[in-house]
Parts: C-alpha cells; sequence; structure tokens
C-alpha cells in the first residue's frame, strides 16, 4: 500500500491533476477538514477530484519542489494509512514549507477516502507571499 503513496507525492511533484484521480475509485472522496477562505470542503468522485485539482493546480504559481520527511504509519485497521510529510513549495523564486498530514483509505488499489491535513498558517504565508 505505501506505492500508492508514492504516486500520490508524484502527482503533487507533477502538478498532475489526471495522475492524481486516477488513483482513486470512481465514487472515492477527498476531503480538507481544515478550510481556509475559498476553498471547497470535499471532491466526491474521481472526476470530481480531477476538475478540482486541475483548476486548483492550474491556477496557482506554486510548483512543488520536494516531498520530504515523509512517515508512513500502517494503522490497525488494514485499509487506512496516516501519511506525515513536508512539502516544499517554490513561489516566485520564494520556498515555503507546507506539512501536511493524510489519512488514506486504499481499498483494492483505490483510494476510496483522503482526508488532507495542510497547515492553514503556511498555506496563508504562500497565498500572502510572506517567507517562512
Amino acid at each position: 500500500m505505501t506505492a500508492i503513496v508514492t504516486r500520490f507525492h508524484e502527482a503533487m511533484l507533477h502538478k498532475s491533476a489526471d495522475e492524481l484521480a486516477d488513483l482513486y475509485a470512481e465514487d472515492g472522496v477527498h476531503e480538507f477538514p481544515f478550510l481556509m477562505p475559498g476553498m471547497v470542503e470535499r471532491y466526491n468522485g474521481r472526476e470530481e477530484i480531477r476538475a478540482g485539482y486541475k483548476a486548483s493546480w492550474g491556477a496557482t504559481p506554486a510548483s512543488v519542489a520536494e516531498i520530504r520527511n515523509v512517515v508512513i504509519h500502517q494503522s490497525t485497521d488494514p485499509e487506512v494509512l496516516v501519511v506525515e510529510h513536508e512539502t516544499a513549495v517554490t513561489v516566485y523564486g520564494r520556498p515555503y514549507t507546507v506539512p501536511g498530514l493524510l489519512v488514506l483509505r486504499v481499498r483494492e488499489g483505490k483510494i476510496i477516502h483522503t482526508r488532507d491535513y495542510m497547515d492553514a498558517t503556511a498555506v496563508a504565508s504562500l497565498r500572502s507571499g510572506h517567507t517562512e
């Protein structure tokens, strides 16, 4: 199951909504428990995930330079992985770090549910142009 985490991170590095969406079951859900202004609460279904990420990744000048400090925790539920990571992002040549946590439920090789926890303060810094 850790291979799906690698592929998830590769999709982030490539800013590829197609690569990301293809990891999900047709009825998969991707939700954002820590909302910021302008964010959607969730994407329902593979195609909504694809369209939502195409729009959000396409609208930002940020590029992911590296996913680092990845720690994967297997839960007592064999379908659930908890992934800690830091995303090193560059915006107009300025570096930022966005800590995050993913809770992934994977069944039959496809993600059926993601809870995507991002550090809202770090993301707000990205949007406002403050450095780390």
